[in-house]
C-alpha cells in the first residue's frame, strides 16, 4: 500500500521567537517536494507564533494531557491546542515515558484525547538497551504498540513513531535491518490491532535520523517517514531529509 511519507520535526526544549525563522526555508522545501507531508513540533510557547508566521506548515505539539479540562497545574489539553492551530500532537515520546513514568494506558489516554480534539496523534514507542540487549526488543516494541494506540483509530487520525531508545547517547546505530525488523513487526501487530486500518497507518523511524542516513532509511519498506529531533531544529539540517523522503516516495 502506497503511504505518503511524513518528515516531522520534534524541537523538544528548544528554540525561541527568532528561531521561528527557519521554519521559512522548511516551507519552501516542502512546497518544492509535495510527495511528502511535513510537521515541525516547537515548544508549546511557540505554537501560535509558528502557526501565524507560517500557516500552510502543518504545526504540532510534543504533548498533551488526557483530560480535557481541570485542575492539572502546568498542562494543557487537546483542544487548547488545537484552538492554538496545532494539527497534531507526539505522545509517549520516551523522553516523557522515562522522566515522567508515562504508562502505555496513559499515553493511549492521551492519543484518545488527541484525536477527540480533531488532532493526529503520533503514538511514540521503543526499547532501552537492556530491553534489546536481553532480547526483547520486539516483545516490548509491539507490546507498547497494543497498549498505547486507541483500537479504534483511523489511519487519518494515527501515527506511529519507532524511536531506538537504546542508540540515543550511546554510540550504538541500528542497522538498516534492525530498523526493517522492527518496522515489520510494528506492521504486523497495526494490522492485528486494527485490523482494516492497519496497513494504512504510517510509521516513521526516530533514531537519529540526519542528511546523511535519511534517503537510506526512509527506504525501507514499512518506514512511512521520519520523526526528526535535534537535525529538525534547522533549515539547513531538515531540509535535506525532506527531499531524502521525496526522492523515495
Amino acid at each position: 500500500m502506497a503511504r505518503r511519507k511524513l518528515i516531522a520535526g520534534n524541537w523538544k526544549m528548544n528554540g525561541n521567537l527568532a528561531a521561528l525563522a527557519e521554519l521559512q526555508g522548511i516551507v519552501d522545501a516542502a512546497a518544492a517536494n509535495p510527495k511528502v507531508d511535513v510537521a515541525i513540533c516547537p515548544p508549546f510557547t511557540l505554537i501560535a507564533p509558528a502557526v501565524a508566521a507560517q500557516p500552510a506548515l502543518a504545526i504540532g505539539a510534543q504533548d498533551c494531557h488526557e483530560k480535557a479540562s481541570g485542575a492539572h497545574t502546568g498542562n494543557i489539553s487537546a483542544a487548547m491546542l488545537s484552538e492554538a492551530g496545532a494539527k497534531l500532537v507526539i505522545v509517549g515520546h520516551s523522553e516523557r515515558r522515562a522522566d515522567q513514568f508515562e504508562s502505555d494506558a496513559l499515553v493511549q489516554a492521551k492519543a484518545v484525547a488527541a484525536i477527540g480534539a480533531g488532532l493526529i496523534a503520533i503514538v511514540c514507542v521503543g526499547e532501552t538497551e537492556a530491553q534489546r540487549d536481553a532480547g526483547e526488543a520486539i516483545a516490548i516494541v509491539t507490546g507498547q504498540v497494543r497498549g498505547s494506540i486507541p483500537a479504534d483509530a483511523t489511519a487519518e487520525q494515527l501515527v506511529v513513531a519507532y524511536e531506538p531508545v537504546w542508540a540515543i547517547g550511546t554510540g550504538r546505530t541500528p542497522t538498516v535491518q534492525d530498523v526493517a525488523d522492527m518496522h515489520a513487526a510494528i506492521r504486523a501487530t497495526l494490522n492485528e490491532t486494527l485490523g482494516a486500518a492497519g496497513p494504512a497507518v504510517r510509521i516513521l523511524y526516530g533514531g537519529s535520523v540526519k542528511p546523511d542516513n535519511a534517503r537510506e532509511l526512509l527506504a525501507v519498506n514499512d518506514v512511512d517517514g521520519a520523526l526528526v529531533g535535534g537535525a529538525s531544529l534547522t533549515a539547513a539540517q531538515f531540509v535535506p531529509i525532506i527531499e531524502g523522503g521525496a526522492a523515495v516516495s
